[in-house]
């Protein structure tokens, strides 16, 4: 595994992230509860020392596993926890609240679920439109002096956002969407790492398409994040998806047959501007050959060889 500097925060943190929004077990493909636990004993057995959840992953679910494993493993002072607040799963459905009220009433729920006294990085998960950023921020500022949060970010802002939020309380991390097959928030990425922010690139492997395990179109269910959040798995941009697998096919031959995620991690997690890629899987196996992307890295040439690739199939 290799680690990077988290921006200021003085942590040092594995490349790779274990990503827990399929292991909570909604919106995602239904695996039994052994795959979901193997998954996340299995990242911490491959060096991986930041693990990403949130209590809108299934209502909780994904933090309890995560709480569950980190205790019996005895592992919870070697793992850097993030989770979010802001945005709960309902009934199947998606609500956001930045209240006060909500983040103090959410971080108590969380820590109960994580089985632990303090979270390490509590990120913002989305902006509600309604609650004023200092009134957010300042619960956040609350729980850090309780020391029940070591370190605030946010999840899906702009850098207007961002700019807002940060008059009102230090933030620390930055997470958003990016991979070969979105690159729109590239900008904002660059804007915070030179602030000093660790920065979490979400959907590094697109959703999973960029595994190459998928080459045919598929129907998903209209609650499958496949077909409600990656916008990779609809038309017209899966065909073009297809086009730049095509590439990728052709650099994992001349690699020994390198598996395509390998190749797609690799080229994320080398930005100079990204501090960990948060993957998600459930199973240990799928986990342990993620793992195995930070045992190499793509040289200059055929990175440069990718973003072309990538400009060209996806114009």
């Amino acid at each position: 595994m290799r680690y990077k500097p988290f921006g200021n925060t003085g942590m040092e943190v594995s490349e790779l992230a274990l990503g827990t929004w399929g292991i909570g077990g909604a919106g995602w493909d239904q695996r039994s509860e052994e795959d979901r636990l193997s998954a996340i004993r299995t990242a911490l057995e491959c060096g991986v020392n930041l693990i990403d959840t949130a209590p809108a992953y299934n209502a909780g679910e994904a933090e309890r596993y995560v709480g569950r494993v980190l205790e019996e493993m005895g592992m919870r002072r070697k793992v850097y926890v993030a989770t979010k607040c802001g945005t709960e799963f309902i009934d199947g459905a998606y609500v956001r609240d930045c209240s006060a009220e909500a983040v103090i009433r959410e971080c108590e729920s969380s820590l109960r679920n994580l089985r632990t006294d303090y979270i390490d990085l509590y990120l913002i998960h989305w902006p509600d439109g309604k609650t004023p950023f200092a009134e957010t921020m300042d619960a956040l500022e609350r729980l850090k002096k309780q020391g029940k949060i070591l370190h605030a970010g946010v999840s899906n802002f702009t850098r207007e956002q961002m700019e807002e939020a940060g008059k009102y309380g230090l933030l620390e991390v930055c997470q958003t969407q990016h991979s070969m097959v979105f690159q729109e928030n590239e900008e904002r990425m660059r804007w915070a790492a030179a602030r000093g922010m660790g920065v979490m690139a979400y959907g590094a492997l697109g959703g999973g398409i960029l595994t190459g395990a998928i080459r045919e179109k598929r129907e998903y269910a209209p609650g499958d994040s496949r077909n409600r959040f990656y916008r990779h798995f609809q038309e017209p941009m899966f065909s073009k998806i297809m086009e730049l697998l095509k590439e990728m096919d052709r650099l994992s031959a001349a690699r020994d047959g390198v598996p395509l995620s390998q190749i797609a991690l690799n080229w994320s997690a080398q930005k100079p501007f990204v501090s960990s890629c948060v993957v998600g899987a459930q199973s240990g196996r799928r986990v342990r050959e993620n793992a195995d992307s930070f045992g190499w890295s793509l040289t200059a040439e055929e990175s440069a060889a990718l973003d072309e690739a990538v400009a060209r199939c996806l114009a």
